[in-house]
């Protein structure tokens, strides 16, 4: 009589589920921080100034709303005007690395070797992987550019992409400084109360920003939180204080 088949032994799990590249905002939040802190901190520190000089709203909602735009604006060309070099720079690297290795394969394949050599292996184990690598010349440029020269691809995608991101970013953190000033006509405030409330309203999204920045990546929130708020705060009252000296050179 047949002996009935084994069943099969269960499959071993991971000891960890497979990382998965975040997509959405944790994508984007060096462009996304970028963009906002910039926008808030400029248009903050324009409006506080501007209040210091006149109470006329009609005069710091529109400046306010100048620099928003012309912020946005510019902080989208030149990040995509950055990523564009970027971009350009590692396939000038890139068409280097590959003449290179056509041009001087022993030099590079001592490099190869050296980079592994570095990263603790030896003797045999380090030949077979210098040879393995060394055989595929797709793979030996792809190990310079990653583990000599420290360069990822850079596509035009990622281009546009990165440009659009800041320069919303902008937008949004530009506009923030901006909605206290909304409650002078619609509750009757006045300018002096709503550049007042413009600080603490500015102050508590820089430290939450600078929070939710640690606690995504790496860091003490606290000390995020706190350390974009100064920093923020600080270039801010640069802006009061260029405010003042024109209000007392006017009066």
């Amino acid at each position: 009589m047949a002996e009935p088949a084994p069943h099969p032994a269960p499959a071993s799990k991971p000891l960890h589920e497979p990382d998965e590249e975040k997509r959405g905002i944790g994508r984007s939040l060096r462009d996304i921080i970028l963009g906002g802190q910039d926008g808030l901190v400029n248009v903050l520190g324009l409006v506080l100034g501007v209040a210091a000089a006149t109470a006329q709203l009609r005069i710091i909602v529109a400046a306010g709303l100048a620099a928003t735009f012309s912020e946005s604006i510019a902080m989208g060309g030149v990040m995509y005007t950055s990523a564009l070099a970027e971009r350009d720079y590692y396939l000038a690297q890139l068409a280097k690395e590959q003449r290179e290795v056509e041009e001087m394969p022993d030099v590079e394949t001592e490099e190869v070797r050296q980079i592994f050599r570095e990263k603790g292996l030896h003797g045999d184990v380090l030949e077979r992987v210098v040879g393995e690598i060394t055989s595929d010349k797709k793979v030996w440029v792809d190990v310079m550019m990653r583990d000599e020269l420290h360069l990822t691809p850079v596509s035009d995608k990622g281009v546009v992409r990165r440009a659009l991101v800041t320069g919303f970013s902008t937008l949004i953190g530009s506009l923030i400084p901006l909605v206290p000033f909304l409650f002078v006509p619609l509750f009757g405030i006045s300018v002096g109360l709503a550049t007042i409330m413009a600080v603490p309203l500015c102050a508590a999204v820089l430290f939450g920003v600078g929070a939710y920045k640690a606690l995504t990546l790496v860091g003490d929130w606290r000390i995020s939180g706190l350390q974009m708020t100064l920093i923020g705060m600080l270039s801010a009252a640069a802006g009061y204080g260029i405010g003042r000296l024109l209000h007392v050179s006017g009066t």
